[in-house]
């Protein structure tokens, strides 16, 4: 099993190698009767990472993402490793030039887990660093991908959208740099990929590969949708995950590919979301005014507990006490990236709804970005 579609064989080599240090440094935090194993997931685990041509050669350009499964429950190893993987996650991305990710789980709770999008990917395709090769053999009731629900496909596009939301920002800055034009056609790209990837979720036909999605995707039919912008998008997005590229576009021509894509986004966007909550939302500012509950999979019983750690006392303080914060990035979202020019009418919904006092579009935006750090 290869890291790459068609990376050079030193890329493979240099891959191979990390993961084995990697490995060996982990064994030495993590005692051996607590580890259960190191996996690989993210594009790498499944044989379909990036392969960034530069001027020496074939380069990584995804983040290595590696999930530990370590015995007795997962918050309290966090605490206890925390510090040292943290130290090794920071060593490991400084001498490679990508992020290097932990995160903590055990076998337990993998097995008691309910479908979703994020451990479909694991389960479905990964690459075992050190532990037995079928280390997952028993959460294989994570790896249909026909039984991710729509709440799953919901926050994958709110999160690729909110990537829009950003790269729009940068691209008003009138010092447009090359690092702005990076950051805005690499957003742009994972956003055109999630629209389609969302679309076969909601019709229960997504895929860990990418490549598989694409095929999918052109046998799809959607009458009510933009097919052939989504399955165009969907192309570009898949040669971007697979060769990626920094941009070197001008500022006006990503913005004019960010507004086709934006639009299109919003048709997904407002259909998935009148399928999953059976309300129609035939504009931004009717789905952010909607007072629906967005996430009807949370807790009711819970939520005041998430939003009290979250926000303090004020938190439940409000009409929102019974609603996941996660709510707040929803019906925000629509109206800053689909209809900005709306905002000086609702400057404080938005404060309400991101649990922060905001004036104008760009501490709107930073409002949101802090919110989303934390509940996307």
């Amino acid at each position: 099993m290869t890291f790459t579609r068609d990376g050079s064989p030193q890329l493979e080599a240099l891959l191979a190698q990390s993961c084995s240090t990697i490995g060996a440094d982990l064994s030495a935090i993590v005692p051996p009767n607590l580890l259960q194993a190191l996996i690989l997931g993210g594009g790498y685990g499944r044989g379909e990472g990036g392969v960034l041509a530069t001027p020496n050669g074939d380069a990584p350009y995804n983040d290595l993402e590696f999930f530990i499964l370590i015995s007795g429950p997962p918050r309290l190893n966090e605490r206890r490793f925390h510090h040292a993987i943290h130290t090794l996650e920071q060593r490991h991305s400084a001498s490679l030039g990508i992020d290097v990710e932990f995160k903590i789980l055990s076998l337990a709770s993998l097995q008691h887990s309910g479908p979703s999008m994020f451990f479909y990917d694991l389960v479905a395709g990964h690459r075992v660093i050190t532990g037995p090769p079928d280390i997952l053999a028993s959460c294989s009731h994570l790896a249909d991908g026909s039984r991710i629900p729509l709440h799953e496909a919901t926050r994958l596009l709110m999160n690729r959208c909110s990537g829009l939301l950003f790269a729009a920002a940068r691209l008003q800055q009138p010092d447009f740099s090359s690092a702005d034009a990076d950051f805005t056609g690499r957003n742009i790209a994972k956003a055109q990929l999630a629209i389609g990837d969302a679309l076969l979720t909601a019709h229960g036909r997504y895929h860990w590969s990418c490549l598989e999605r694409h095929q999918r995707l052109l046998s799809l039919t959607e009458p009510s949708l933009p097919i052939d912008a989504i399955r165009a998008d969907h192309a570009a997005g898949t040669e971007f995950k697979l060769h990626p590229a920094r941009s070197s576009a001008s500022q006006s021509e990503l913005a004019a590919l960010h507004a086709s894509v934006s639009q299109t986004a919003w048709a997904v966007f407002s259909w998935l979301e009148s399928r999953r909550l059976s309300i129609s939302f035939p504009t931004p500012l009717a789905y952010s005014s909607n007072k629906s509950s967005k996430c009807p999979e949370t807790s009711l019983l819970k939520n005041p507990l998430v939003r009290l750690r979250a926000f303090g006392p004020k938190g439940i303080c409000s009409p929102l006490a019974l609603r996941y914060p996660r709510e707040g990035l929803l019906n925000s979202l629509p109206l800053l990236l689909w209809a900005p020019d709306l905002l000086p009418d609702h400057l404080p919904f938005l404060s309400s709804q991101l649990a922060s006092p905001v004036s104008n579009w760009p501490s709107a935006v930073a409002a949101y970005q802090s919110l989303w750090s934390r509940f996307n």
